[in-house]
């Protein structure tokens, strides 16, 4: 199993709406709201690297709200 967690802002004011449909892709197993340097953290489990690297660039950053994604790669232990 692969496990990310990806740091996204928004643009101003889509906060909620780009977490409501984060929260609808089967890949994305949590999504909050963050305030600070980041809008948006959500965690990302799938079955393997390459699942979560198409789930970031076809699924999340193809979001028109979306400005920017950070992705810290987690080990699951």
């Amino acid at each position: 199993m692969a496990l990310a967690f990806v740091l996204i802002n928004t643009e101003i004011g889509a906060e909620e709406s780009v977490v409501t449909t984060l929260k609808n892709i089967e890949e994305v197993k949590e999504a909050y709201l963050a305030y600070g340097v980041y809008d948006i953290v959500a965690k990302i489990e799938a079955a393997d690297m390459e699942t979560i690297k198409r789930v970031i660039s076809e699924k999340i950053r193809a979001l028109k709200a979306i400005k920017t994604t950070t992705t810290m790669i987690a080990q699951i232990s």
